[in-house]
């Protein structure tokens, strides 16, 4: 049993309540919020002058991208791919695939980032799968699946099938059910109708979630016009992808249309400002998602084209991108919050185990010191102070399933000073053979 005890708790409840209280953690998960007596044997976290939130949920992340950070600048999404990311991922093995995992979770953690949903490259996925077991980050992903277009990284279609399938058969619900398969075509340019269609058979048998890319960037979307006739969401709908169980990420040039398919299916989209920003492809019209029923998380995308994987900068980016357009009202700080967690969990199809802090739910939680002078002074709305001012570096403690992995700021399940030290010199080794 942990009680987290003095702070100020941000439930994420229906309500969007925020009390003074204690938290009590057993057997994995929240027993209670309140005031109450200390069971004997029970760790006691001290919170006074924190913030308890629920865990950061990310919906859109490549962490077989992290050992390429600072490594892909200045060009757009097509040529970013084509020039750079794909040659890299095909040059990874198990273990430069398994060091990228392990410090991109290592970052994840100590950021209050708790759960992911992943897309691995196309080889050595289970190189990822054993980084997030013992990393303890809660982990939904998959094998990356490509059998269309040129570059060094499609596969043929029915082998790749093959293994995706086997491996969701072998790692799903592994590790207490804290990592779960996720069916991952990357986007419609690399992937045959053929793929795209046992994809959708995979998932409506198994129950796995399909991510994958959609309507990230204008030359892609015309790519996909031309190549379908259709644009991405319409296609994806037609071909029966979209579902509570679909996670699409970007969603930047929709058409008003393609997000009543949104609305209608219940499929997800996922928010990835950074990297929309820096790769130059725009901005997704999040206010009008949200206000026509669309759910829209939130993601970091892949550090290569983000340089980072810091939820609170990508809520920052959020809250404060879309107020031109849409007025200074149009994305509320809570919110903004919600997309990092309650939104971003039903994206993950675990919206009754996470993303708020009720009882009964898994206790995935984070602890946030507000008292630093970026923080300062505190004022009536604390979402806001966690949206607009907090930074991951604030994040003190960090519980995923009710164990602790960061406790005062250092990493309990991996070295994080040795995995940043040794990044340059195995970055360098892959990409050397390029």
């Amino acid at each position: 049993m942990i009680v987290l005890r003095g702070g100020t708790v941000l439930t994420m409840d229906a309500r969007r309540s925020v009390k003074r209280a204690d938290v009590l953690v057993a057997d994995g998960r929240i027993d209670r919020i309140g005031r109450f007596k200390t069971p004997r044997g029970a760790q006691v976290i001290d919170c006074a002058g924190r913030a308890v939130i629920p865990g950061l949920v990310q919906a859109h992340v490549h962490l077989c991208q992290v050992l390429f950070r600072n490594h892909a600048d200045g060009l757009e999404l097509l040529d970013w791919l084509s020039q750079r990311i794909w040659p890299f991922e095909a040059a990874h093995d198990a273990r430069s695939l398994g060091f990228s995992a392990r410090l991109g979770i290592a970052e994840l953690l100590l950021g209050g980032t708790t759960a992911i949903l992943d897309m691995a490259t196309v080889r050595h996925t289970e190189a990822v799968l054993r980084a997030a077991e013992e990393g303890g980050i809660r982990y939904t992903g998959g094998k990356c699946l490509m059998d269309a277009g040129s570059g060094p990284l499609p596969e043929d279609t029915a082998p790749a099938l093959r293994e995706a399938e086997w491996l969701g058969r072998k790692w799903h619900g592994a590790a207490g059910g804290r990592i779960r398969w996720a069916l991952c075509p990357r986007f419609v340019l690399s992937c045959s109708e053929k793929l795209l269609g046992e994809v959708r058979r995979l998932s409506e048998r198994e129950g796995w979630l399909v991510h994958t890319h959609a309507s990230e960037n204008r030359a892609e979307v015309e790519l996909v016009r031309k190549r379908t006739g259709q644009d991405n969401v319409a296609y994806f709908d037609r071909l029966g992808l979209c579902t509570p169980r679909t996670v699409l990420a970007h969603c930047v040039h929709l058409t008003p249309p393609e997000g009543r398919i949104l609305a209608r299916t219940g499929a997800s989209a996922v928010h990835c400002p950074g990297a929309n920003l820096k790769l130059a492809s725009g901005l997704a019209p999040v206010p009008r998602l949200l206000e026509n029923g669309v759910n829209v998380a939130l993601g970091g995308d892949g550090a290569p084209c983000n340089n980072t994987l810091d939820a609170f900068h990508e809520m920052r980016l959020a809250a404060t991108l879309h107020l031109p357009r849409f007025g200074p009202r149009s994305m509320p700080a809570a919110e903004v919050l919600a997309m990092a967690t309650v939104r971003g969990a039903r994206a993950l199809g675990l919206a009754g185990e996470i993303g708020s802090i009720e009882p009964g739910k898994r206790a995935d939680l984070a602890i946030v010191d507000l008292a630093a002078p970026h923080c300062q002074p505190a004022g009536p709305d604390l979402h806001a102070t966690l949206v607009y001012c907090a930074r991951a570096s604030d994040v003190t403690d960090v519980l995923v399933d009710g164990r602790v992995v960061v406790r005062a700021r250092k990493l309990l399940t991996l070295d994080a000073p040795k995995l940043a030290a040794a990044a340059s010199a195995e970055a360098r080794r892959i990409i050397s053979n390029l």
